[in-house]
C-alpha cells in the first residue's frame, strides 16, 4: 500500500473528516463505475456510492491489508451495488426481456469480438437481470456459483442469464450500425 494511502487510512480510523474526503476524492470516480453497471438508475447508483463510503468509513477496521485497499473497496461497492439490485427486484423494477427468448442461438458470434469498451455502452440496454450477470461474470470475475449464492438464483439460472444477454448484446449491435467491433 502507497504510504499517502497508509496516512489517508489512519486519518479515517480516527475519523478525521479531511482525510474520509481525501479517501472520496481517491476512489468516488472508480466506485460509481462499478454503482453503475449494477443500479438500475444513475440516482440509485449515486445512493449506492455513498452507501458504500459509509461502509468503508464504519467498517475500515475489517480491511486486513491483504491485497490492494481498491480492490476491498470494489467488493463492498459491489456488494452495496447489490443491496440495490436486489430491492429494485423486490419493487418490481426488474423486467425480464421475453424478446431475447426469441433470439436464435449462434456460434462464433460476433459478439466473441466485442470490445469491452462497446459492452459497457450496450450494458445499460439490457434488462437489470441479464446486465447483473453480464457485470458479475465478465467483468468482476464471479463464477456462476458466486453469482448465484449472490444473487439467490441457480447457478443454471446464472448461466442461462448470461447466455441470454449475450444474444441480446448481439442482436442489438446487429440493430444498430453506429457500433463497429473491434
Amino acid at each position: 500500500m502507497p504510504p499517502a494511502l497508509d496516512a489517508i487510512l489512519e486519518g479515517c480510523r480516527r475519523g478525521e473528516p479531511a482525510a474520509q474526503r481525501a479517501l472520496y476524492d481517491a476512489l468516488a470516480y472508480r466506485l460509481m463505475g462499478v454503482c453503475l453497471r449494477y443500479c438500475p438508475s444513475r440516482v440509485e447508483a449515486e445512493d449506492a456510492l455513498q452507501n458504500t463510503f459509509v461502509k468503508l468509513f464504519t467498517h475500515l477496521d475489517q480491511y486486513r491489508g491483504q491485497g490492494p485497499f481498491e480492490a476491498w473497496a470494489r467488493r463492498v461497492a459491489v456488494n452495496t451495488a447489490l443491496t440495490t439490485y436486489h430491492q429494485s427486484r423486490q419493487r418490481g423494477l426488474q423486467v425480464e426481456c421475453d424478446e431475447a427468448l426469441e433470439v436464435p442461438d449462434t456460434e462464433g458470434s460476433s459478439l466473441d469480438q466485442l470490445a469491452a469498451d462497446d459492452v459497457l455502452r450496450l450494458l445499460h440496454s439490457l434488462p437489470l437481470g441479464y446486465r447483473t450477470v453480464l457485470n458479475l461474470y465478465a467483468i468482476e470475475g464471479y463464477t456462476h456459483a458466486e453469482i448465484g449464492e449472490l444473487l439467490g438464483i441457480s447457478e443454471g439460472t446464472s448461466k442461462s442469464q448470461l447466455s441470454r444477454a449475450r444474444r441480446l448484446l448481439e442482436e442489438r449491435l446487429l440493430a444498430n450500425d453506429k457500433f463497429e467491433l473491434k
